[in-house]
């Protein structure tokens, strides 16, 4: 069984994203322990803090930013690290319009990237969703993943 949680700041603005969102975060909760916490978002710093404290919450957890220096994985990978992880809890992190405070990417395990390209943070949302279900999937042999 999985414990994911994906925090991101703000609210999503686009109804198209926020709809295959919202559609991704309900297969998951179908399928294990998922969580979605958005905070308010304001200036890097204080989404920091306000992440920092979320993730106080969650001392256990392997931690992953999404940060664009971070390192690229494919989907089989990311499927195969968060198995590896043993029901241990995963958190992702999505920062607002600005990125993510440098003392966010102190505190993580992993700085992640999705792409060499740049995304909005709504699509960066949208897309960890249907990776971490797509993970999902392929743990489970779900026909959803094609090989």
């Amino acid at each position: 069984m999985f414990r994911y949680t994906v925090i991101a700041i703000g609210k999503m603005k686009n109804r198209p994203l926020a709809a295959l969102c919202e559609d991704f975060c309900k297969r998951l909760k179908r399928q294990g322990n998922f969580d979605l916490l958005e905070l308010k978002d304001g200036d890097v710093e204080s989404e920091g803090q306000r992440i920092l404290e979320a993730l106080s919450k969650r001392s256990d957890a392997r931690i992953y930013a999404m940060a664009e220096e971070g390192v690229t994985r494919s989907s089989q990978k990311l499927a195969d690290e968060l198995y590896a992880l043993q029901g241990r809890p995963a958190v992702f992190i999505i920062g607002g319009a600005y990125g993510l405070s440098d003392s966010v990417k102190q505190r993580a395990d992993a700085l992640f990237a999705l792409s060499p390209l740049t995304f909005t943070h709504e699509i960066a949302r949208m897309l960890v969703c249907e990776q971490l279900y797509r993970a999902v999937s392929i743990q489970t042999g779900s026909k959803y993943h094609h090989v």
